[in-house]
């Protein structure tokens, strides 16, 4: 059943917003919009525009669409005058409203229940993020993308969803006409430059080259404007499959099959080479290294481009 009023709420703007045009989709067909709805200026509407809008007959539709973005501010300067209009909502308008927060205990939020709902957008976790790819690649572009495919786009490009999606967008062009984004799609479009940068970087601190390894990683934000969400997920990328490389050979399984298993379609000879140069426990050391990198950059104690900076002095020693 429909409501009077909408307020969705959540700290990614790009997920309330693509949120929101879902639920205007839902509210009023795409034919009746020209007439039947309404997108006010937050920063520049008076809640006078507002009601008049919401209480002003429909025309060819059998409703009106008020719809209010990042209204944060809009409702701290008319609350009371909102607080009135939730005491009785006009019947055939519908109000719309997104913003950054929702205090439960106003008395605004108090009495939305009684004639609307309150929509809470959150980011999805790290372990629903794959089956999440998967399905916008299939609702958007109606294509397939293999779990696995998507662990590896999500561990070069960080965990930021709308971020990712923006990546999906780019590589649904990118095959064209196959159904399928593969592996090989990612590494060609996204992960080749960003992950032979890394090798480059890791290649130097194997060496014990710190100058270098600074250099090479400066030179990864410099010409990368992402790397700075990025960076963490292609060093562990990078690490994960030297791990898992250098157990597989302690056991004595063929190159050939290591080859096939970790996907390792670039730089074949020179990834061999490097692995002989490291111990497993070496690179045991740089996960737990990184992982503590990566928690300092999530806790906001620190800058990518500084912590990783940090990450890579202390393992070039």
């Amino acid at each position: 059943m429909e409501k009077l009023v909408y307020v969705i709420t959540g700290k990614d703007d790009s997920l309330v917003s693509s949120r929101c045009e879902k639920l205007l989709d839902s509210l009023i067909d795409h034919s009746q919009k020209a007439t039947g709805l309404f997108n006010v200026e937050s920063n520049s509407a008076s809640i006078s525009e507002v009601l008049d809008e919401l209480r002003t007959a429909p025309f060819l539709t059998g409703k009106r669409v008020v719809v209010i973005k990042q209204a944060d501010d809009f409702i701290t300067k008319y609350r009371e005058l909102m607080e009135t209009y939730f005491d009785k909502p006009c019947s055939t308008g519908i109000l719309v409203m997104t913003v950054s927060s929702w205090k439960s205990n106003t008395r605004l939020a108090k009495k939305l229940p009684g004639i609307g709902e309150l929509i809470n957008v959150e980011p999805p976790k790290r372990g629903e993020l794959p089956a999440q790819l998967i399905s916008y690649a299939s609702e958007v572009y109606s294509k397939k993308i293999s779990r696995n495919a998507a662990e590896f786009l999500i561990d070069i490009s960080g965990d930021e969803i709308s971020r990712l999606y923006s990546e999906i967008d780019k590589l649904a062009i990118f095959a064209d006409k196959e159904k399928t984004i593969t592996e090989k799609h990612i590494e060609s479009l996204i992960g080749h430059n960003r992950l032979f940068n890394v090798f480059s970087v890791i290649d130097s601190i194997i060496a014990g080259n710190a100058a270098e390894a600074i250099e090479r990683l400066r030179g990864m934000f410099a010409d990368d404007k992402s790397a700075e969400y990025t960076v963490v997920g292609a060093f562990a990328f990078h690490f994960r499959r030297m791990f898992n490389a250098k157990v597989m050979t302690g056991k004595g399984e063929p190159i050939g099959m290591i080859i096939k298993k970790l996907q390792i379609w670039s730089n074949r000879d020179k990834f061999f080479e490097q692995l002989k140069r490291i111990s497993l426990k070496q690179i045991g050391g740089y996960l737990q290294r990184l992982a503590e990198t990566d928690y300092a950059i999530k806790t906001g104690r620190t800058q990518a481009p500084v912590a990783m900076e940090q990450m890579v002095l202390s393992l070039a020693v």
